[in-house]
């Protein structure tokens, strides 16, 4: 083979080589290049379906077995409501947000309700239960990251979320809806607590990964935003009433990673950093 002929394929071979690594081969950041957390709250770490449905077995009782609303499935979805409320209304507290999705729900199943019964339902997020692996895993999480809550709710319930169902977790920071003003996925609530982590906590964006089930309310606005963010696809296929579906947002998200559960995350970590 002449000199010649070997450089071209030389060259042709290393043009190969780098039109594949910039294109196909684009490898996500490491998990051991970050160095503080955020997460969705209700939803990633707090059981969201399971939290709605057990407040509204009272409810239920009072449904003919043969309702629509006695299926858990259609029960949960009528609260995708809360999302348009919230971007009418950026300024109501998340309780009052869900104090309407009940008094909407009763109104339509044809239940009489008070305002006291609507007001409680608000103010019950405080108490609904976190995933069997959400404590052990942001434990094992914290021995590595700061740990930020970005979260669609008010201050009172998140409150109470933190001195209930995650108490033993230390976070490092939280930003509410109430405290910004309007709700994910508006890119203010991203924005803030990206001020959050420069100003209090001292770091770079490039040093921060957004962890969260939600598709349209986290994911979409990470990506218009270029924020690094994992994806925590509990459920069958990672679908949700209120996290959206894969299959239908595929194009207008773009997280690195994808784990099952913060458990799974966890795992995943300490293998990383033991590396």
């Amino acid at each position: 083979m002449s000199p010649l002929i070997s450089v071209c394929l030389i060259m042709r071979m290393r043009l190969r080589f780098r039109s594949r690594t910039s294109d196909d081969l684009i490898m996500p950041p490491s998990l051991t290049d970050f160095r503080v957390l955020s997460f969705d709250c209700y939803g990633t770490l707090i059981d969201w379906e399971t939290g709605i449905f057990n407040q509204l077995q009272n409810f239920r009782s009072l449904l003919p077995t043969t309702h629509k609303f006695q299926n858990r499935e259609e029960l949960v979805g009528y609260f995708t409501k809360q999302l348009a409320l919230e971007a009418e209304q950026p300024e109501t507290p998340y309780n009052q947000i869900l104090s309407q999705c009940y008094a909407s729900l009763a109104i339509e199943a044809g239940v009489e309700y008070s305002d006291d019964e609507a007001d409680l339902f608000g103010k019950g997020v405080g108490e609904w239960p976190a995933f069997a692996d959400t404590i052990a895993g942001l434990q094992i999480l914290k021995q590595r990251y700061k740990l930020v809550i970005l979260s669609n709710v008010d201050n009172d319930n998140m409150r109470r979320t933190l001195a209930g169902p995650l108490a033993g977790v230390d976070f490092d920071g939280v930003v509410t809806a109430q405290d910004v003003g309007s709700y994910k996925p508006d890119h203010r609530n991203f924005e803030a607590l990206l001020r959050y982590i420069e100003h209090e906590l001292g770091l770079s964006r490039g040093e921060h990964l957004h962890v969260a089930k939600s598709l349209p309310v986290d994911h979409v606005p990470a990506k218009q935003l270029g924020i690094n963010s994992a994806w925590i696809a509990r459920g069958e296929d990672g679908n949700s009433a209120m996290g959206g579906r894969l299959e239908d947002l595929a194009d207008r998200v773009a997280f690195e990673r994808r784990f099952a559960s913060i458990g799974e995350m966890a795992t995943e970590v300490e293998g990383s950093f033991s590396e």
